[in-house]
């Protein structure tokens, strides 16, 4: 059984920087980590996704560029850096956990979920 928290979330202006951070416990070896966002009247969508113990990442379209996903094995935590924020970015965002294999960042494969942390980007 893995527990994820996310941190983090808060209000910005667009243009801002947020970094959320994923603490996982509990059997984590080699799971893949992703996050994902849900804004009202929107299906829930994968943002990005990276392994403990590989190097693989996976971005949507939507935040390539912008945001950054990273991951310390040690301390078993997911990062995501959100730069250049842009309101329509606003949403609930889900830290998520399965076991190894990053394929697609569908919120079907992933096992396990986190609380959720809001972020909110005004113009």
């Amino acid at each position: 059984q893995v527990q994820l928290v996310e941190s983090g979330g808060g209000s910005v202006q667009a243009g801002g920087s947020l970094r959320l951070s994923c603490a996982a416990s509990g059997y984590t070896y080699k799971y893949c980590l992703g996050w994902f966002r849900q804004a009202p009247g929107r299906e829930r969508e994968g943002v990005a996704g990276v392994c403990f113990g590989g190097a693989t990442t996976r971005y949507d379209a939507s935040v390539k560029g912008r945001f950054t996903i990273s991951q310390d094995n040690a301390k078993s935590m997911v990062y995501l850096q959100m730069n250049s924020l842009k309101p329509e970015d606003t949403a609930m965002y889900y830290c998520a956990a399965r076991p190894y294999g990053l394929g697609t960042l569908s919120p079907a494969d992933f096992r396990y979920w986190g609380q959720g942390t809001q972020v909110t980007v005004s113009s």
